[in-house]
């Protein structure tokens, strides 16, 4: 037989936890080139360049985040060897975000979004910096 004290306690703590997950934002990623759709929710281009061919008034989007995209210098250097420079430059690109007071600016300001979609103009789909950048706004939202 269970405590009742103890029942009331486990059922609190579940109710507690799964609002906590259902609470929590949802991060996405897209290219830019993709459709626009309703399940995106707040849509953030999180490249420092415009994407290329892409008229301004045809790309959906709610805010630029120019700011946690990585440095120019981070950006060539990767570029010069991507899938070379791949690991390092996470690496270093995690340490931007880590010292950016920014990311804290970002986070609050999609807070009230359920669903969040990164949108990146680069052809490459797995060695590119909205991974990188998906992961950590994820890490961050559980703590």
């Amino acid at each position: 037989m269970i405590c009742p004290f103890f029942h009331k306690l486990f059922l609190f703590l579940l109710s507690y936890y799964n609002q906590k997950i259902i609470d929590m934002n949802q991060i996405r990623i897209k290219r830019v080139y993709e459709d626009p759709s309703e399940q995106d929710g707040y849509r953030v281009l999180v490249d420092r360049l415009w994407p290329r061919g892409m008229k301004k008034e045809y790309l959906k989007y709610d805010y630029w985040a120019k700011e946690l995209t990585p440095s120019s210098d981070l950006r060539k250097w990767f570029h010069g060897d991507i899938s070379g420079h791949w690991e390092e430059f996470a690496a270093m690109y995690r340490k931007e975000l880590e010292t950016s007071d920014k990311v804290a600016d970002f986070l609050v300001r999609i807070h009230p979004y359920k669903t969040v979609t990164l949108l990146y103009a680069s052809k490459e789909p797995v060695y590119n910096h909205a991974r990188i950048l998906q992961a950590f706004l994820e890490d961050r939202l559980k703590n």
